[in-house]
């Protein structure tokens, strides 16, 4: 990918401010584009089961430690409306990466059933698909997907992935073009922290969504999994880590003003307050699991994964308290669709 000089000098500008600047540029830049209202996705995990072996992640298929599980669709149907009475207006189903004819047509059984008993929006977040699946997703009633590419950098995905068509840097990306293809509202993201990446590599990524010009963007910090092979080569600084992530998440927001940022889990995975801090820097999607608890920790992403609590009407009382506090509005009962996907479709 070439290299926009201008961009790529703003982003390491901006990667080198001090973080109170940094997120007091974001936070008046996302008042005046998006307002500050915060919404709610409610993401349920429905199966660790997965066909990719990536060296990063907990739920790889090498790993054989973990207990696989894979929700029924009444657990799905029951934990929706748990959501959907509680005022959230966006589920996430998301999965770890499998490709039979039974989970694409799980998923879009599950699909179908949602949308006729509940006005909710359906973010998929379930890994490489051909485009002719993505698109019988779509026609059912998916709205969103998320596809996280982790790193822009063709050799750092070399790296953190095994050497095999399974894992290919460029089936990756023409995933996301499908998506786009076909009007999903599509989002991505990347670690921040891992083994190798650079400053410039951050940089390239921010290039990377503007370039694809995405509707969502969820980012996390590198939390080292001691059930996968790149946690030996982990000399990480979680600290480092952490506030990395919020510099770009304020830099995503200050050069894409109204896209939708969420403040991920893995935050608060570091500091319990990482979440809300997220928002501070700019972020205005929060992502509580309401997957059942017994499972939690068979999607272990990563270590020190925080509990489910989305399902907890004191939990939602004592987030929105928390973010009224900060001059925050924590808003129930609206998908929060992405402005920027809004201004492209609107004639």
């Amino acid at each position: 990918m070439l290299i926009n000089k201008e961009l790529h000098k703003k982003t390491i500008e901006l990667f080198n401010t001090k973080n109170e600047a940094l997120k007091s540029i974001a936070q008046q830049i996302r008042a005046k584009t998006i307002s500050n209202n915060v919404y709610l996705r409610a993401i349920i995990e429905i199966s660790n089961i997965c066909e990719k072996d990536c060296l990063y992640c907990g739920i790889r298929s090498s790993n054989k430690r973990k207990k696989h599980y894979f929700l029924n669709s009444d657990d799905i149907l029951g934990l929706t409306k748990s959501a959907y009475d509680l005022g959230y207006r966006s589920i996430v189903i998301q999965s770890g990466e499998q490709t039979s004819n039974h989970f694409i047509e799980f998923i879009d059984k599950i699909i179908r059933k949602i949308k006729e008993n509940f006005d909710i929006k359906i973010v998929l977040s379930c890994g490489e698909q051909q485009q002719q699946v993505y698109k019988q997703w779509k026609k059912s009633g998916a709205d969103r997907y998320l596809l996280r590419i982790e790193t822009s950098c063709p050799e750092l995905y070399k790296k953190i992935h095994p050497n095999n068509s399974k894992h290919s840097f460029k089936s990756r990306i023409k995933c996301l073009m499908d998506l786009k293809k076909l009007n999903y509202q599509t989002g991505t993201g990347i670690m921040i922290g891992l083994p190798g990446q650079t400053l410039t590599d951050l940089a390239k990524d921010v290039e990377f969504f503007l370039n694809m010009d995405i509707d969502m963007l969820g980012m996390g910090p590198y939390i080292p999994n001691p059930q996968t092979p790149l946690y030996k080569d982990a000399d990480i600084n979680l600290e480092e880590n952490y506030h990395n992530t919020l510099k770009m998440i304020s830099i995503c927001r200050i050069l894409m003003p109204d896209i939708n940022i969420a403040s991920t889990t893995a935050l608060e995975a570091i500091h319990s307050y990482g979440r809300i801090e997220g928002i501070l820097y700019g972020a205005n999607v929060l992502m509580p699991n309401i997957t059942p608890e017994k499972f939690v920790q068979d999607y272990s992403l990563y270590e020190n994964k925080p509990k489910s609590m989305g399902l907890q009407k004191t939990y939602l009382n004592e987030l929105g308290k928390a973010l009224k506090k900060l001059s925050y509005s924590l808003i129930l009962k609206d998908p929060g669709a992405p402005l920027h996907y809004i201004n492209k479709h609107t004639p």
